[in-house]
C-alpha cells in the first residue's frame, strides 16, 4: 500500500493485497486457488487474498482476482481498471550466527541460479 501512496499519492478506498502461494504439489486445482483472509475489520476497504499454485502451474494473478468478483468481500474488484504493485525479496547473507557461513554462500548462490519467480508472474502483465 506504500507503494500505492507513493505513486497515486492517494490512499485508495478498496485495496486487495494478494500473497502468491506456491504449494509443494506439481498443481492446484482452481476451486482452491483462491484463499480469503479475515483481517478482522470488516469496513477498512482491505481484502487480504492468497493465490495458491503448484510448482508446474503458471502464476495468473488476474485469474485468480476473477474469483474474488463473485466472493464474499468489504470491497468490489474491477480486474479489468486494476492497477498492480508488485515485491520480491533480496536475498543476503546476514551475520547472524544462525547457519555456518559455507551454508549461507551455498544457499545464496544455488537461489542465485534458480528462475527469477518475478518474472513468471509477471508475464501477464500487459506492457
Amino acid at each position: 500500500m506504500r507503494a500505492s501512496v507513493e505513486h497515486y499519492r492517494v490512499l485508495h478506498e478498496h485495496v486487495v493485497i494478494m500473497s502468491i502461494d506456491i504449494q509443494p504439489v506439481p498443481r492446484v486445482p482452481p476451486t482452491d486457488r483462491l484463499v480469503i483472509d479475515d483481517l478482522g475489520y470488516t469496513d477498512d476497504g482491505i481484502t487480504h487474498v492468497s493465490g495458491l499454485f503448484g510448482y508446474m502451474d503458471a502464476p495468473n494473478v488476474p485469474e485468480v482476482l476473477r474469483l474474488l468478483e463473485t466472493a464474499e468481500t468489504e470491497c468490489p474488484v474491477e480486474v479489468d481498471t486494476a492497477s498492480y504493485f508488485v515485491s520480491a525479496l533480496e536475498l543476503r547473507r546476514g551475520v547472524a550466527r544462525t547457519m555456518a557461513q559455507w551454508h549461507k554462500r551455498l544457499f545464496l548462490a544455488t537461489s542465485a541460479s534458480t528462475v527469477n519467480a518475478l518474472d513468471s508472474i509477471t508475464s501477464w502483465l500487459r506492457v
